[in-house]
């Protein structure tokens, strides 16, 4: 295998990267995309907790307004990413994977929470809470590609030495995070690892292995009782959703309901039965879509799909037009994570996949996701424009 384009000469660092310079090379296809789906998503959250939050007396906009205060934090973030260097955040890339790895470790710790049966958050004052992990796959998709683009000949395939040393820094947050036990991004840091060893050229027979094994580790984790019981009996649902309709199998059956409420031009926002009787649960999180398949119908539903879609398009484009190839490793790899992450979030909606509890990027309610998809859109932009100069 090779890296199919990927090797071009590093551009010197600094070199005219003024900002009003490098914002005539946005991409702005990938920049409207995510717009639209951030404004779909602020729009789609609000109806979510909108009934929730009028039931129980309290500000219907309140969830609404913690969103865009979010959404703002996220995008200031993602500016500074984008603003700096992404070349000469090859050097910051270990400081990034080690603040990922005690995040971790401190969720382990009492200082953790244990929120919708994952231990995986910490809590913090204003009843804001920080997920470590979702920071974990920026984290790793920097730390891959600082160690695979260390090669000099960039056309030769990775050595057995690169290769492990990849696997030995995935798997330590990979370890973290299924001790949570959170095993729907322990999934995404496994595609991640798989991505950039490919597109870095690793044999076929190497990744092929890695895919196995990766099977081999899920089906040891079920079997020694790594898992929680609860996770075991989404899994039983997703075979077969009748098997326990008012438990396990409760979220898949309403999610295909409400979906399918909405047929071509949806109910309209706010006019949901679904979404204002709150059948579906965590639907301003997991089971977002569920909202836009009712109120939005094929059409919007459909809309964010191809939303979607534009964002891992253009992502990839950047990955292929990168000057270098730790540009272009870093952008495979946040591609590899939003392609995945939306087709398991959508997925389990339509009954395809198993829950897993993973929020659809850009869309679904959630600081710790929003701010590490916004900083992953900053050094995509930055990769591009840099590319470009």
């Amino acid at each position: 295998m090779t890296t199919m384009g990927l090797s071009r000469s590093p551009a010197r660092p600094g070199s005219n990267s003024a900002p009003i310079a490098l914002l005539r090379r946005l991409d702005w296809l990938l920049l409207a995309a995510v717009g639209g789906l951030l404004l779909l998503g602020s729009l789609l959250v609000w109806s979510a907790t909108r009934p929730r939050l009028i039931d129980a007396g309290e500000d219907p906009q309140s969830f609404l307004k913690k969103h865009l205060l979010l959404l703002v934090v996220g995008s200031v973030v993602g500016v500074v990413v984008f603003l700096s260097d992404y070349r000469l955040l090859r050097a910051y890339a270990p400081v990034a994977y080690i603040g990922s790895v005690i995040g971790l470790v401190v969720v382990l710790s009492p200082l953790g929470s244990t929120i919708n049966g994952s231990h995986s958050w910490i809590v913090l004052p204003g009843g804001f809470s920080l997920q470590p992990s979702e920071f974990a796959k920026f984290a790793l998709c920097l730390g891959l590609a600082v160690v695979l683009a260390e090669r000099r000949d960039r056309e030769a395939a990775p050595e057995g030495r690169d290769v492990g040393l990849a696997l030995g820094i995935a798997a330590i947050p990979v370890a973290l995070v299924m001790l949570q036990p959170d095993l729907g991004t322990t999934a995404i840091l496994g595609v991640i690892v798989i991505a950039v060893l490919t597109v870095a050229g690793t044999p076929a027979r190497w990744v092929l292995a890695l895919l196995a094994g990766g099977v081999a580790v899920i089906a040891a984790a079920v079997a020694v009782g790594v898992l929680d019981q609860y996770q075991v009996n989404r899994f039983a649902a997703f075979a077969n959703p009748e098997l326990d309709p008012r438990g396990a199998g409760y979220n898949v059956n309403q999610a295909r309901i409400a979906i399918g409420a909405g047929g071509w031009d949806g109910t309209g926002l706010f006019q949901g039965t679904q979404t204002t009787g709150r059948f579906v649960p965590e639907q301003q999180t997991d089971f977002i879509f569920t909202v836009a398949g009712e109120e939005l119908g094929f059409i919007g539903a459909g809309a964010i799909i191809l939303l979607l879609s534009v964002v891992v398009w253009r992502t990839l484009r950047i990955a292929l037009g990168a000057a270098d190839l730790f540009g272009a490793l870093a952008a495979v790899g946040i591609g590899a994570w939003f392609a995945f992450q939306a087709f398991e979030n959508i997925g389990m909606a339509l009954g395809i996949m198993p829950v897993t509890g993973l929020p659809l990027p850009f869309v679904s309610y959630g600081g710790s996701a929003m701010l590490a998809n916004l900083m992953a859109i900053g050094l995509l932009q930055n990769i591009h424009a840099r590319s470009q100069l």
